[in-house]
């Protein structure tokens, strides 16, 4: 069961959403969409909260204070209800399809009838699509991979909604009487950045009281299975979560069993049986005599009886992991622990809804050596960025840099890179950052060699350090562009400019299979969070799981690295940063 923050926040973004559909003031759909994220994130709970507290929440005003308490005590908005009306039905289903927007579903509808997302995919598919003012070929190409892209979705979920769920079951669990360990497993362990089910393992000798509880959680709208081996439920929202019990001595060989991959697991037992052993999710066993021959209850000790090193969760994809352990060669991947800081975050001075001083305080909190506000820079224009008011920022950035003597404070800007591959600002107003952050936010349909262009030209200006979310997909709403991403990666190696692995559970961009062409080129990486609150800076985690599938390394990421060697790769000397 959603917490009420998280269920306003749903609520505000719909509307957001409804009134871009009907062609509202495009500022207040985007403050009703600051206001979201703002609820989402923040950590005292909203429904305790009255009109005058929740206006202290960043980009809460009076009008949508005011909507919020409504919606609390009747759980209702007219106003959310009213625009609804105003969305002819099948619009709302064509919004959801990944690069399509608002005015081009309402097009579709209007000039092609089209009501639902098999409708524009016949529409597309009969060539209906490109004939239409504003769309084309490519425009009815893009439609139709949106429609797959959400076809794959199916019933996944993000990382981060798993992880939260996932928390709050396990939580529960571990106040049941007997519990000596639990914890999730399965993709959710291994950090995949979308999830079909989840899996939960419980460490315990009685698993009715376990097996019971899980039926009785508040999220359990419906008992699939229920057993002593295994109990399954199904969320309202129709997500499967599958928990085991297993005894505390076996409790390594069931992790080791239920997290996978599959092709991982197939792996590790073809070692077990050349060593003429049985590996199950109840031990390690001599094949003959079914004795045990390893200690089951940790999962290093099984790898240690298979002469394999403890193997990350999310490098267990079989992508060479086990015969670079059997080399000895497998490394050690790049840790939360290790990040020193975070090069790309937002304020409210544009899309954020924390303060500067706010996320300055939060960033300290983290324990963090240095902190980079990237506000967005001009280029795009709903931001209403201008250069006095970037200056104005820095100029109180240094002035908060005397509270903060133990974290180095950052002015930085997140560039846009145009469809040339230019970006915001001057050279001379450019080399007055610390650090920027280049990234493309428009223009998403240029063909394959005018995007590579674009980035190898971002690359190659000197005042730009970090490509951020260098394909700008997003997870099951829109595909990246169609780049090349080798010489991309080349360009970055030979300019000495970092790759962003964005930390957005929306985004996590780079991609894992692609960092782990791109380190092969010696491209370095810098995981961030795109925090726009302070709740935000958190999601480097799920950057961090993304570069551990890319097996990234802290020499790899540049915010591990002391502020020194980080001061001389910002300087883009390569040659003195390593």
């Amino acid at each position: 069961m959603a917490r009420p923050n998280e269920e306003v926040a749903a609520v505000l973004q719909e509307y957001a959403g409804l009134l871009a559909i009907t062609g509202q003031d495009a500022f207040k759909a985007r403050a009703y969409e600051k206001a979201a994220r703002a609820v989402a994130g923040h950590p005292a709970d909203i429904g305790r909260l009255d009109e005058a507290d929740l206006r202290q929440i960043p980009g809460v005003g009076r009008s949508i204070a005011g909507k919020i308490t409504e919606y609390l005590e009747t759980g209702r908005i007219p106003a959310l209800e009213e625009t609804r009306t105003q969305i002819p039905p099948g619009v709302r289903e064509l919004v959801a399809v990944p690069d399509l927007g608002p005015r081009k579903a309402m097009t579709l509808h209007r000039e092609l009838g089209v009501s639902s997302v098999d409708e524009l995919a016949a529409a597309a598919r009969a060539g209906r699509v490109r004939d239409l003012k504003g769309f084309g070929e490519r425009t009815e190409a893009h439609i139709l991979h949106g429609v797959e892209l959400m076809r794959q979705a199916g019933d996944r979920i993000l990382l981060d909604a798993a992880t939260g769920i996932a928390g709050e079951i396990a939580a529960a669990l571990r106040e049941v009487p007997g519990c000596a360990d639990c914890a999730p497993a399965g993709s959710l362990r291994r950090m995949k950045e979308t999830v079909g089910d989840i899996d939960i393992l419980v460490a315990a000798r009685d698993p009715g009281p376990f097996m019971e509880a899980l039926t009785r959680l508040p999220l359990a709208a419906e008992t699939v299975v229920h057993g002593d081996k295994k109990t399954s439920v199904r969320t309202s929202a129709g997500l499967q979560v599958d928990l085991r019990v297993l005894p505390p001595e076996a409790w390594g060989s069931g992790l080791l069993y239920f997290t996978g991959s599959r092709a991982h697991n197939v792996r590790v037992r073809e070692i077990a049986v050349r060593h003429g052993l049985k590996l199950s999710e109840y031990g390690l066993f001599d094949a003959e005599t079914g004795k045990p021959v390893a200690s089951a209850a940790r999962e290093e000790d099984l790898y240690a009886a298979l002469g394999l090193p403890w193997i990350p969760p999310a490098m267990r994809e079989d992508r060479g992991e086990i015969a670079a352990a059997l080399r000895g060669e497998l490394p050690g991947p790049v840790t939360v622990d290790d990040l020193r800081g975070d090069l790309h975050t937002h304020t409210d001075l544009t899309d954020g809804v924390a303060s500067l001083e706010d996320m300055a305080a939060a960033a300290a909190r983290r324990g963090y050596s240095y902190w980079a506000v990237t506000d967005h820079a001009p280029g795009l224009a709903m931001q209403r960025m201008t250069d006095e008011k970037i200056l104005r920022q820095r100029e109180q950035l240094r002035a908060l840099a005397r509270r903060h003597r133990g974290m180095r404070l950052l002015h930085g800007a997140e560039l846009n890179i145009d469809e040339h591959g230019g970006v915001d600002w001057p050279a001379e107003f450019l080399a007055g950052f610390d650090v920027c952050v280049a990234s493309v936010h428009s223009h998403f349909g240029l063909g394959r060699r005018e995007q590579t262009r674009r980035l190898v030209r971002a690359c190659e200006n000197p005042h730009v350090h970090i490509i951020g979310h260098p394909t700008t997909r997003r997870i099951g709403r829109r595909p990246g562009i169609d780049a090349d991403l080798d010489e991309v990666f080349a360009a970055c190696a030979r300019t000495g400019t970092a790759l962003e692995i964005n930390g957005s559970p929306h985004r996590l961009d780079l991609r894992d299979e692609d960092i782990l062409r791109a380190r092969r080129y010696g491209v370095r990486f810098a995981v961030d969070s795109d925090a726009h609150s302070t709740a935000e800076l958190d999601q480097v985690r799920y950057g961090v799981g993304t570069a551990q599938r890319g097996w990234l390394t802290t020499d790899d990421v540049i915010n591990t690295w002391p502020p020194a060697r980080l001061r001389r790769f910002l300087r883009k000397d390569r040659a003195r940063a390593d």
